[in-house]
Order: structure tokens, then C-alpha cells, then sequence
């Protein structure tokens, strides 16, 4: 599955890539993005990181 980080709404705390390293990373203007889909076994460490994100700006695309 895919996550979605919103650029806009990011403010770089690094939650989700503490969460889920495979998939986030921060890139040089400290911003979140996803790198790749998760894979089955990372969607729970992924929806923690949705639903820990300080300014709600994850999410999974359909």
C-alpha cells in the first residue's frame, strides 16, 4: 500500500521515519516523504506513524 505525506502540512518532526524507516525518510528541506509503498509487514508500523503524526500529514492513498 501507499502512504502519502502532504509537503504542505509537514513540519519534519521525523515521527513517521522513527516509525517506519523503510518507507519515510526526510529529505534536505526537512520534509517527509514516502520512498516506497509499504509492504504487508510494515502497514502497522505505517498506520502508526499516520495516526501519531503531530499535524495529521500521512495518509494512505487509495
Amino acid at each position: 500500500m501507499n502512504a502519502f505525506v502532504d509537503e504542505a502540512t509537514c513540519i519534519g518532526c521525523g515521527l513517521c521515519c522513527e516509525a517506519c524507516p523503510e518507507v519515510f525518510c526526510l529529505r534536505e528541506d526537512g520534509k517527509a516523504e514516502a520512498v516506497r509503498p509499504a509492504v504487508e509487514s510494515e502497514q502497522e508500523q505505517v498506520q502508526a506513524a499516520i495516526d501519531g503524526c503531530p499535524v495529521a500529514a500521512i495518509r494512505w492513498l487509495e
